[in-house]
């Protein structure tokens, strides 16, 4: 295994084959994530199959309720421009953080990359908890974010159990590193802050937001067909670019379910 790295996060990773990872190469990977944030593995060109087991080495995957399964692959969603009338919205955000354990991991498999645009961008949560000017670090330590999911429909008989609200510290530990990041979402999944009333939590929020997403903070990967991209969402948001984007962009998106975190107050 060989690594490049890029900046100001992620490592490309050559001379490796992800369907044959042992124990100690999955191990190493989650280094490596909760270093880096990103990894990008690129001309593996998994199948579906070949996918699910590869991410399953990881721990149990889970799927979030709402969005649109790969056929024949419960645990895989599907993400694709295709059959729109106009490009799908994007922004930085953190899969899934609406719900009390967020997942560890998300990762897509390129199925159709497009002939120009498309790209995967990534920003790096350690680097922008590092630089958050000194008054706004201030004012957020200790504090928490409420989260919400939007822009998904949920069946209330159906789904009467599935959680849409959850509290999370917004600098958060990360397990593996010992690291502290900035844990956030898209500005209209962050409801309020803990202690601040809704004017001032909404300033702080956009505040944080655009800090976190500045040019300094972000790479941007160019798809390739067979790549397959994994990052870490206790220190990554991620947002995909559907600007001038011409062709079928396809990709199969799996996720990692993450563990529960202790919080400050709780006895070990």
């Amino acid at each position: 295994m060989k690594l490049h790295t890029l900046e100001p996060i992620g490592v490309v990773l050559t001379d490796v084959s992800l369907a044959d990872t042992s124990a100690t190469d999955i191990g190493e990977l989650r280094r490596l994530l909760a270093e880096h944030g990103v990894i990008v593995a690129p001309a593996q060109h998994l199948d579906d199959h070949e996918f699910v087991a590869f991410l399953g080495r990881f721990g149990a995957l889970t799927f979030t309720t709402g969005e649109t399964p790969v056929p024949g692959f419960a645990d895989l969603n599907l993400v694709t421009n295709t059959g729109r009338t106009s490009p799908p919205k994007s922004t930085f955000h953190t899969d899934t953080s609406y719900v009390r354990v967020p997942p560890a991991y998300t990762a897509l498999r390129a199925v159709s990359v497009p002939a120009n645009g498309g790209d995967t961008l990534f920003s790096n949560q350690y680097r922008a908890l590092d630089t958050l000017p000194d008054a706004l670090r201030r004012r957020v330590d200790g504090r928490s974010i409420t989260h919400v999911m939007t822009g998904l429909e949920l069946d209330s008989d159906a789904h009467s159990d599935d959680e849409t609200s959850a509290d999370h510290p917004i600098v958060r530990r990360h397990p593996i590193s010992g690291r502290s990041a900035l844990f956030l979402s898209a500005v209209a999944r962050c409801q309020s802050i803990s202690g601040l009333g809704d004017e001032d939590a909404q300033t702080i929020i956009r505040a944080l937001f655009d800090h976190s997403t500045a040019d300094s903070n972000v790479m941007r990967h160019s798809w390739s067909p067979g790549d397959i991209v994994m990052w870490d969402n206790a220190c990554v948001l991620h947002r995909a670019d559907h600007s001038d984007v011409v062709g079928d962009r396809i990709m199969h998106r799996g996720m990692i379910a993450g563990n529960p975190q202790r919080r400050p107050d709780e006895p070990k």
